[in-house]
């Protein structure tokens, strides 16, 4: 069976991958330094862990349940509008992060605003342009070269915003952030699509869309293994420079391991979405889940050392996104375009329930114990339960029954 192809966006594919991936370089990039700036606050702050930990958890909540909206508005009025309002939301949360000088300002700003801000301006909205855009035996390749600017932006902002922050202080290097965030909006305008799928070929309503897929088990799957990505990716850039800074390791180590992560995740997710078009999905994402297992039990087993480390973030760093352009490519194989950046909002809710668990019991549990070591071996049995939950995912178009047009 045939998936039909969208109308025209009236967009090249080169126009929307340059512009999306900037967009999702600095909002993925800004993102992935936050966990530097856990210790400059708590101790200024005089806050646990935890309270920061918990800010971060309610961030990736909300980036979860604003997803589905985010797409929702971006499916039927354009993409480009919400990605206007997703920059000048980052950019203000980020100016209130800086300024917040109790536990709930701090989560309202750096947990809600920004988490917002950011279901506005990353993967779903642009995936939704991309799928509209780029013809299907090659979407798996854009979504692959998307993700891997996401990575690109981790890989360079890392040691960026570690300078800032030694040299403007973590305020300071904040406001320059909030400045960068503001370049999405001029960006938005370069991926403007002439008009929406929901208004050009709006032949399935938004609730037919969402009981279709919610009670397709396939779907379900998917975000089960979602969910477990999730927790593993935020838990380990968020807590792994302090996990390291317990065992001994100082700030160049941590500096050096995710920079690495998001080097070799530039060539992991590009090479997913390389992969997903000669090979089942399924079978991708289900050997991505059972290799993070494996490399989250050697790097606990063996004695850490900077050499360790490196090693362990670069096999993770490659599998770190990867599981974003086959999960999104088997969502719009299955159901089309129509509606793609609403599921796949769907899909990153599950996502962010996770890593809002995986950052959030960090904290809670090394407050508790004194030891990261109960939440790396959940990541590991989350993991295995990942790779198995994706190997019944069916890959093929829905089948519907046809639908009569108004005379």
């Amino acid at each position: 069976m045939n998936v039909p192809r969208p109308p025209s966006t009236g967009l090249s594919v080169r126009q929307v991958l340059l512009c999306g991936a900037l967009i999702v370089t600095m909002s993925m990039g800004i993102r992935h330094g936050f966990g530097f700036w856990l210790q400059p606050i708590i101790t200024e702050r005089g806050w646990t862990r935890e309270t920061f930990s918990f800010a971060m958890a309610v961030q990736n909540l909300a980036w979860g349940v604003a997803g589905p909206v985010a797409g929702m508005l971006a499916d039927r009025f354009g993409a480009w509008k919400v990605l206007v309002a997703g920059g000048l939301m980052y950019a203000l949360g980020l100016m209130l992060m800086a300024v917040s000088a109790d536990p709930l300002s701090f989560t309202l700003s750096a947990g809600v605003l920004i988490g917002i801000a950011q279901s506005g301006s990353t993967y779903a909205v642009i995936y939704g342009v991309l799928g509209r855009t780029v013809s299907p035996e090659k979407r798996s390749w854009a979504f692959g070269v998307a993700a891997a600017a996401g990575s690109f932006g981790q890989f360079v902002m890392i040691p960026v915003e570690t300078w800032l922050i030694s040299h403007l202080g973590w305020q300071g290097a904040l406001y320059l952030l909030a400045g960068t965030a503001l370049l999405i909006v001029p960006l938005a305008l370069g991926i403007r699509e002439r008009q929406t799928v929901g208004g050009a070929a709006g032949h399935q309503s938004i609730g037919q869309a969402l009981r279709e897929a919610f009670s397709y088990r396939s779907f379900q799957l998917l975000m089960l293994g979602y969910f477990v990505c999730g927790f593993q990716v935020v838990f380990i850039g968020v807590h792994l420079p302090s996990y390291l800074k317990d065992h001994g390791l100082g700030i160049g180590v941590s500096t050096g391991a995710l920079m690495l992560i998001g080097l070799f995740n530039i060539f992991g997710t590009y090479a997913s979405g390389m992969l997903g078009q000669r090979f089942p999905k399924r079978y991708l994402l289900s050997a991505i889940y059972g290799l993070r297992a494996v490399a989250i039990v050697i790097f606990i087993s063996v004695p850490l050392t900077p050499l360790s480390v490196y090693v362990f973030a670069a096999v993770i760093g490659f599998l770190w996104l990867s599981t974003v352009p086959p999960t999104n490519a088997v969502v719009v194989q299955i159901f089309g375009a129509q509606h793609l950046s609403m599921l796949g909002g769907f899909v990153f809710l599950s996502h962010q329930i996770g890593s809002f668990l995986g950052v959030w019991l960090g904290g809670k549990l090394y407050d508790a114990t004194g030891s990261y070591d109960v939440v790396w071996w959940l990541a590991i049995a989350l993991g295995v339960m990942a790779m198995l939950a994706n190997l019944p995912v069916r890959e093929t178009p829905i089948l519907r029954a046809p639908q009569a047009r108004p005379a």
